[in-house]
């Protein structure tokens, strides 16, 4: 069992983020929230209202993007407190974030509600309109995300050396990303200038298990190190669990990308392909649980173990 001590430590680093936040992270986390809730808001439309849950118009994309960008936001938030960044910079790129992140959910609910495709639709005036303000929205959304990962880059931009590699890792693996988005929209508008639809949308959701893994990278790896910030072990070891992180999920990652470039389905997928995945989700949640290990045998004795910029 953790010690009291150490799990009143946690929940003080918890409240931290909020009581230590500044007004436009503060902002962000209770839009984040917002966003989260209507992910779930329509996960409950679909079990009453029911429909197909795959394909170009169903509750699916409001309640996936509801939810993922919810919980992308702040995570991305809480990342970028641990970054070295000029006030006013981090206060444009955050709040550029959070306002891309509610054009992207509000239009693609609004069009679930309307009963039509959200992407790759330009069948009227309005649904042409849409489709340009995601890809605007999806533009913002790259420019934010690449000024933290340049500002994570840089010599000294993070304190500890097991968090600075979780952070600048999370963040490159959200580029990949949102570059690979950027592929889906490209393929899509390619195969929809073709006269045909159907393509666009099977062209482009070939790459949504790439998409999906390096996402939430920024989420699974700083949380890791955030984890051993309560273990007592020299910088050296928890640099050592962070890099079994990194290694687990970069293998997965990678395995991953390639059945979707390949556009091959990973529930089909080669012996040796199926070999890397697991030998990276292996290295991963061993290092998770090295770490929990950490926390509950080896508590550190500092009162403030979690610092950020």
């Amino acid at each position: 069992m953790v010690a009291e001590g150490q799990i009143r430590s946690m929940r003080a680093a918890l409240r931290t983020i909020w009581v230590d936040g500044r007004p436009i992270e503060r902002f962000a986390y209770v839009v984040g929230l917002g966003l989260l809730l209507s992910g779930i808001a329509h996960f409950g439309v679909f079990l009453i209202e029911g429909g197909p849950w795959q394909g170009p118009v169903s509750w699916r994309k409001p309640v996936t993007f509801g939810l993922s960008f919810g919980l992308t936001l702040i995570t991305l938030v809480w990342v970028s407190t641990w970054i070295r960044l000029g006030d006013r910079v981090r206060a444009a790129m955050v709040g550029l974030f959070t306002a891309a992140s509610v054009l992207e959910v509000s239009f693609i609910s609004v069009q679930a509600w309307r009963g039509v495709p959200s992407h790759f639709n330009d069948d009227t005036s309005l649904d042409r309109a849409i489709s340009t303000s995601l890809a605007i929205g999806g533009g913002l959304i790259l420019i934010s995300v690449l000024t933290f990962t340049v500002a994570a880059l840089r010599a000294g931009s993070v304190d500890r050396t097991d968090m600075r590699l979780a952070i600048r890792s999370g963040l490159v693996l959200l580029v990949v990303a949102l570059a690979v988005g950027v592929a889906m929209i490209a393929r899509g508008i390619i195969a929809l200038r073709s006269a045909d639809p159907d393509l666009a949308y099977t062209t482009a959701g070939a790459f949504k298990p790439i998409h999906a893994v390096a996402m939430h990278g920024v989420l699974v790896l700083p949380g890791l190190a955030w984890l051993l910030g309560f273990t007592c072990w020299t910088d050296l070891l928890r640099l050592r669990v962070v890099q079994l992180g990194v290694v687990g999920y970069a293998l997965v990652a990678l395995a991953v990308g390639v059945e979707s470039a390949l556009e091959v389905s990973p529930f089909a997928a080669p012996v040796l392909a199926d070999v890397v995945v697991i030998t990276g989700l292996v290295a991963l949640t061993l290092s998770g649980i090295v770490a929990v290990y950490g926390v509950v045998h080896f508590p550190t004795k500092d009162t403030n173990p979690i610092r950020t910029a």
